[in-house]
Protein backbone atom coordinates (compact mmCIF):
# COMPACT_ATOMS: atom_id res chain seq x y z
CA UNK A 1 0.00 0.00 0.00
CA UNK A 2 1.43 3.14 -0.79
CA UNK A 3 2.45 5.80 1.50
CA UNK A 4 0.14 8.49 2.48
CA UNK A 5 0.14 11.82 1.05
CA UNK A 6 1.55 14.90 3.40
CA UNK A 7 0.96 18.74 3.20
CA UNK A 8 4.04 20.06 1.42
CA UNK A 9 6.41 22.92 2.59
CA UNK A 10 5.52 25.91 0.91
CA UNK A 11 7.63 26.08 -2.60
CA UNK A 12 6.89 27.77 -5.61
CA UNK A 13 4.61 26.00 -8.13
CA UNK A 14 6.93 25.06 -10.92
CA UNK A 15 9.06 23.88 -8.26
CA UNK A 16 6.39 21.68 -6.96
CA UNK A 17 5.18 20.46 -9.77
CA UNK A 18 9.41 19.03 -10.02
CA UNK A 19 9.07 17.29 -6.78
CA UNK A 20 6.04 15.77 -7.23
CA UNK A 21 7.52 14.29 -10.15
CA UNK A 22 10.60 12.80 -8.41
CA UNK A 23 8.39 11.82 -5.72
CA UNK A 24 5.96 9.92 -8.39
CA UNK A 25 8.78 8.30 -10.57
CA UNK A 26 10.74 7.52 -7.20
CA UNK A 27 7.95 5.51 -5.35
CA UNK A 28 6.58 3.67 -8.25
CA UNK A 29 9.60 3.14 -10.68
CA UNK A 30 12.20 2.51 -8.06
CA UNK A 31 14.76 5.34 -8.69
CA UNK A 32 14.75 8.97 -9.95
CA UNK A 33 17.62 10.20 -11.74
CA UNK A 34 18.81 13.36 -12.89
CA UNK A 35 18.04 12.60 -16.64
CA UNK A 36 14.08 11.74 -16.02
CA UNK A 37 13.90 15.00 -14.69
CA UNK A 38 15.82 17.03 -17.40
CA UNK A 39 13.68 15.04 -19.97
CA UNK A 40 10.15 15.54 -18.23
CA UNK A 41 10.60 19.25 -17.83
CA UNK A 42 13.02 20.25 -20.83
CA UNK A 43 15.57 22.21 -17.63
CA UNK A 44 19.26 21.75 -17.65
CA UNK A 45 21.34 19.68 -15.67
CA UNK A 46 22.47 21.67 -13.43
CA UNK A 47 18.87 22.75 -12.90
CA UNK A 48 17.71 19.20 -12.17
CA UNK A 49 20.45 18.91 -9.83
CA UNK A 50 19.26 21.71 -7.70
CA UNK A 51 16.03 20.12 -7.73
CA UNK A 52 17.07 16.68 -6.31
CA UNK A 53 18.94 18.56 -3.72
CA UNK A 54 16.35 20.64 -2.80
CA UNK A 55 13.71 17.31 -2.64
CA UNK A 56 16.80 15.68 -0.46
CA UNK A 57 16.66 18.89 2.10
CA UNK A 58 12.90 19.31 2.64
CA UNK A 59 12.53 15.54 2.73
CA UNK A 60 15.64 14.02 4.67
CA UNK A 61 15.23 10.57 4.90
CA UNK A 62 13.11 9.57 1.41
CA UNK A 63 15.84 9.06 -0.72
CA UNK A 64 19.30 7.21 -0.90
CA UNK A 65 21.66 7.35 -3.99
CA UNK A 66 22.85 5.00 -5.57
CA UNK A 67 26.33 5.12 -7.71
CA UNK A 68 25.89 1.77 -9.51
CA UNK A 69 22.52 3.25 -10.88
CA UNK A 70 23.31 6.51 -11.11
CA UNK A 71 20.09 7.79 -9.15
CA UNK A 72 17.99 7.55 -6.35
CA UNK A 73 15.93 5.24 -4.56
CA UNK A 74 13.28 5.05 -1.91
CA UNK A 75 13.71 4.27 1.56
CA UNK A 76 12.26 2.22 3.24
CA UNK A 77 11.01 5.40 5.43
CA UNK A 78 9.70 6.94 2.45
CA UNK A 79 6.78 8.89 3.17
CA UNK A 80 5.94 11.51 0.47
CA UNK A 81 5.33 15.42 0.86
CA UNK A 82 4.57 16.74 -2.14
CA UNK A 83 2.79 13.99 -4.45
CA UNK A 84 -0.39 12.15 -4.12
CA UNK A 85 0.25 8.55 -4.73
CA UNK A 86 -3.23 7.28 -5.02
CA UNK A 87 -3.10 5.02 -8.11
CA UNK A 88 -6.70 7.04 -8.67
CA UNK A 89 -3.97 10.26 -9.45
CA UNK A 90 -0.96 8.30 -10.84
CA UNK A 91 -2.56 6.05 -12.88
CA UNK A 92 -4.33 9.01 -15.18
CA UNK A 93 -0.57 10.64 -15.03
CA UNK A 94 0.63 7.33 -16.81
CA UNK A 95 -1.88 6.80 -19.35
CA UNK A 96 -1.81 10.88 -20.30
CA UNK A 97 2.25 10.46 -20.29
CA UNK A 98 1.64 13.86 -17.95
CA UNK A 99 3.72 15.54 -15.24
CA UNK A 100 2.52 15.29 -11.97
CA UNK A 101 0.72 18.60 -12.86
CA UNK A 102 -0.12 18.04 -16.72
CA UNK A 103 2.35 20.19 -18.42
CA UNK A 104 3.10 19.22 -21.93
CA UNK A 105 4.76 16.12 -22.19
CA UNK A 106 8.03 15.21 -24.07
CA UNK A 107 8.59 12.62 -26.48
CA UNK A 108 8.30 8.93 -24.92
CA UNK A 109 7.32 8.19 -21.74
CA UNK A 110 7.62 10.19 -18.60
CA UNK A 111 7.88 7.44 -16.19
CA UNK A 112 9.48 5.20 -18.70
CA UNK A 113 6.09 2.80 -18.85
CA UNK A 114 3.99 2.18 -21.73
CA UNK A 115 0.25 2.29 -21.30
CA UNK A 116 -2.18 1.80 -24.24
CA UNK A 117 -5.97 2.63 -24.55
CA UNK A 118 -8.67 1.47 -26.04
CA UNK A 119 -9.19 2.65 -30.11
CA UNK A 120 -12.83 3.79 -29.22
CA UNK A 121 -14.31 6.45 -31.68
CA UNK A 122 -14.16 9.95 -31.02
CA UNK A 123 -17.40 12.06 -30.08
CA UNK A 124 -16.10 15.80 -29.10
CA UNK A 125 -17.60 18.56 -30.32
CA UNK A 126 -15.92 21.38 -32.80
CA UNK A 127 -14.23 24.17 -30.76
CA UNK A 128 -17.21 26.21 -31.94
CA UNK A 129 -19.33 24.57 -30.12
CA UNK A 130 -17.73 23.38 -26.90
CA UNK A 131 -16.60 26.93 -26.63
CA UNK A 132 -19.95 28.95 -26.23
CA UNK A 133 -21.16 26.15 -24.03
CA UNK A 134 -18.19 26.57 -21.80
CA UNK A 135 -18.85 30.18 -21.56
CA UNK A 136 -22.10 29.92 -20.73
CA UNK A 137 -21.50 27.40 -17.63
CA UNK A 138 -18.59 30.16 -16.62
CA UNK A 139 -20.54 33.36 -17.01
CA UNK A 140 -24.09 31.83 -15.83
CA UNK A 141 -25.23 32.76 -19.54
CA UNK A 142 -28.11 31.34 -21.85
CA UNK A 143 -27.04 29.31 -25.05
CA UNK A 144 -28.92 28.60 -28.40
CA UNK A 145 -27.68 25.51 -29.66
CA UNK A 146 -29.60 23.15 -32.32
CA UNK A 147 -29.06 19.52 -31.24
CA UNK A 148 -29.78 16.27 -33.36
CA UNK A 149 -31.26 14.26 -30.56
CA UNK A 150 -31.32 10.63 -31.00
CA UNK A 151 -35.09 10.05 -28.73
CA UNK A 152 -36.63 13.79 -29.51
CA UNK A 153 -35.81 12.97 -33.97
CA UNK A 154 -38.72 15.35 -34.24
CA UNK A 155 -38.29 18.56 -32.91
CA UNK A 156 -37.04 21.19 -35.03
CA UNK A 157 -35.45 24.36 -34.77
CA UNK A 158 -33.24 25.65 -31.98
CA UNK A 159 -33.21 24.94 -28.28
CA UNK A 160 -32.25 27.46 -25.81
CA UNK A 161 -30.30 26.12 -22.75
CA UNK A 162 -28.77 27.08 -19.51
CA UNK A 163 -25.94 24.55 -18.98
CA UNK A 164 -24.18 24.40 -15.35
CA UNK A 165 -21.96 21.49 -15.86
CA UNK A 166 -20.03 19.15 -18.00
CA UNK A 167 -20.28 15.20 -17.54
CA UNK A 168 -17.65 12.70 -18.86
CA UNK A 169 -19.27 9.18 -19.05
CA UNK A 170 -15.87 7.28 -20.29
CA UNK A 171 -17.39 7.07 -23.56
CA UNK A 172 -18.32 10.58 -24.20
CA UNK A 173 -18.99 13.82 -22.97
CA UNK A 174 -22.38 15.69 -21.54
CA UNK A 175 -23.04 19.24 -20.91
CA UNK A 176 -26.11 18.97 -17.77
CA UNK A 177 -28.41 22.00 -19.03
CA UNK A 178 -32.28 23.38 -18.19
CA UNK A 179 -34.10 23.12 -20.91
CA UNK A 180 -36.60 25.82 -22.12
CA UNK A 181 -38.28 23.70 -24.62
CA UNK A 182 -39.15 20.85 -21.47
CA UNK A 183 -38.79 23.19 -18.81
CA UNK A 184 -36.56 20.87 -17.10
CA UNK A 185 -32.60 19.71 -16.80
CA UNK A 186 -31.55 17.34 -18.94
CA UNK A 187 -28.34 15.88 -20.78
CA UNK A 188 -27.29 16.89 -23.97
CA UNK A 189 -24.57 14.96 -25.41
CA UNK A 190 -22.16 17.98 -27.07
CA UNK A 191 -21.03 16.05 -30.06
CA UNK A 192 -24.32 16.22 -31.47
CA UNK A 193 -24.68 19.80 -30.81
CA UNK A 194 -25.00 21.27 -34.45
CA UNK A 195 -24.13 24.51 -33.89
CA UNK A 196 -24.06 26.98 -30.37
CA UNK A 197 -24.46 30.78 -29.97
CA UNK A 198 -23.52 32.55 -26.61
CA UNK A 199 -26.46 34.63 -25.67
CA UNK A 200 -26.75 37.84 -23.68
CA UNK A 201 -29.57 36.50 -21.75
CA UNK A 202 -28.50 35.47 -18.02
CA UNK A 203 -29.70 31.84 -17.12
CA UNK A 204 -32.31 31.97 -14.92
CA UNK A 205 -31.76 28.31 -13.29
CA UNK A 206 -28.57 27.01 -11.45
CA UNK A 207 -27.46 23.73 -10.43
CA UNK A 208 -29.00 24.31 -6.91
CA UNK A 209 -32.72 23.86 -9.08
CA UNK A 210 -31.42 20.34 -10.33
CA UNK A 211 -32.78 17.75 -7.78
CA UNK A 212 -30.99 15.36 -9.38
CA UNK A 213 -28.21 16.74 -10.28
CA UNK A 214 -28.06 18.02 -6.41
CA UNK A 215 -29.25 15.10 -4.41
CA UNK A 216 -27.01 11.96 -4.36
CA UNK A 217 -28.03 7.92 -3.39
CA UNK A 218 -25.96 5.11 -2.89
CA UNK A 219 -25.62 2.57 -5.94
CA UNK A 220 -25.61 -1.19 -4.03
CA UNK A 221 -23.91 -3.70 -6.48
CA UNK A 222 -22.89 -7.67 -6.10
CA UNK A 223 -22.01 -10.06 -8.03
CA UNK A 224 -23.93 -11.57 -10.61
CA UNK A 225 -25.44 -14.58 -8.24
CA UNK A 226 -25.14 -16.72 -11.68
CA UNK A 227 -21.22 -16.68 -11.50
CA UNK A 228 -19.39 -19.56 -9.88
CA UNK A 229 -18.36 -18.78 -6.32
CA UNK A 230 -14.80 -18.23 -7.27
CA UNK A 231 -15.52 -15.53 -9.62
CA UNK A 232 -18.17 -13.82 -7.50
CA UNK A 233 -15.17 -13.36 -4.78
CA UNK A 234 -12.48 -12.41 -7.05
CA UNK A 235 -15.16 -9.60 -8.82
CA UNK A 236 -15.70 -8.41 -4.83
CA UNK A 237 -11.51 -8.24 -4.56
CA UNK A 238 -11.84 -6.32 -7.80
CA UNK A 239 -14.21 -3.80 -6.66
CA UNK A 240 -12.46 -3.34 -2.84
CA UNK A 241 -16.45 -4.35 -1.45
CA UNK A 242 -17.25 -4.37 1.97
CA UNK A 243 -19.56 -6.79 3.31
CA UNK A 244 -20.41 -8.32 0.39
CA UNK A 245 -21.75 -5.02 -1.38
CA UNK A 246 -19.90 -2.56 -4.33
CA UNK A 247 -21.37 0.79 -2.58
CA UNK A 248 -21.16 4.01 -5.15
CA UNK A 249 -22.21 7.34 -4.24
CA UNK A 250 -23.42 8.56 -7.25
CA UNK A 251 -25.72 12.21 -8.05
CA UNK A 252 -28.98 11.12 -9.15
CA UNK A 253 -28.66 12.20 -12.94
CA UNK A 254 -25.27 9.92 -13.71
CA UNK A 255 -26.74 7.00 -12.45
CA UNK A 256 -27.86 5.43 -15.85
CA UNK A 257 -24.49 6.20 -17.13
CA UNK A 258 -22.48 4.81 -14.20
CA UNK A 259 -25.10 1.23 -14.60
CA UNK A 260 -24.23 1.40 -18.41
CA UNK A 261 -20.18 1.77 -18.27
CA UNK A 262 -20.09 -0.77 -15.54
CA UNK A 263 -22.37 -3.33 -17.64
CA UNK A 264 -24.30 -3.97 -14.88
CA UNK A 265 -27.20 -6.76 -15.57
CA UNK A 266 -30.80 -4.40 -15.13
CA UNK A 267 -33.06 -7.20 -16.18
CA UNK A 268 -35.12 -8.25 -13.25
CA UNK A 269 -34.31 -11.81 -13.13
CA UNK A 270 -30.66 -11.21 -13.57
CA UNK A 271 -31.12 -13.32 -17.66
CA UNK A 272 -28.34 -11.65 -18.98
CA UNK A 273 -25.09 -13.49 -19.64
CA UNK A 274 -23.00 -13.01 -16.09
CA UNK A 275 -19.55 -13.77 -18.29
CA UNK A 276 -20.47 -10.03 -19.84
CA UNK A 277 -22.77 -8.64 -17.47
CA UNK A 278 -20.78 -9.62 -14.37
CA UNK A 279 -22.83 -6.98 -11.46
CA UNK A 280 -26.14 -6.76 -10.42
CA UNK A 281 -28.09 -4.03 -8.91
CA UNK A 282 -28.82 -4.74 -5.23
CA UNK A 283 -31.40 -1.61 -4.51
CA UNK A 284 -33.01 -1.77 -7.87
CA UNK A 285 -36.45 0.00 -5.73
CA UNK A 286 -34.49 2.92 -4.68
CA UNK A 287 -32.30 3.30 -8.01
CA UNK A 288 -34.95 3.02 -10.93
CA UNK A 289 -36.90 5.87 -10.57
CA UNK A 290 -33.91 8.04 -11.22
CA UNK A 291 -32.33 5.84 -14.43
CA UNK A 292 -35.50 4.02 -15.69
CA UNK A 293 -34.19 4.26 -19.52
CA UNK A 294 -30.93 2.20 -18.05
CA UNK A 295 -33.52 -0.76 -16.80
CA UNK A 296 -34.74 -3.28 -18.97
Amino acid sequence: MAPSYKSAPEVKRGTRQRLQYIEVMAYYTGIITRSDVVRAFGISDAAATKDLKLYGDLAPGNLHYQHRLFGFVPTDDFTPLFADLDPAVVLPLLANNLVSAGEDPQQGPLYGIPVEALPLPARFPSPEVLAPVIRAIRHGRQVEVQYRSLSDAGHVGPRILEPHALVNTGLRWHVRAYNHDNYDFRDFVLSRIHTATLLEDAAESTAAYDDDWVEQVVLQLAPHPKLPETKRHNLLMDYAAEDGVIALTVRRALLGYVLQRLAVDTTPDHALNPDAWQLVVLNRDEIEPFAGWAFL
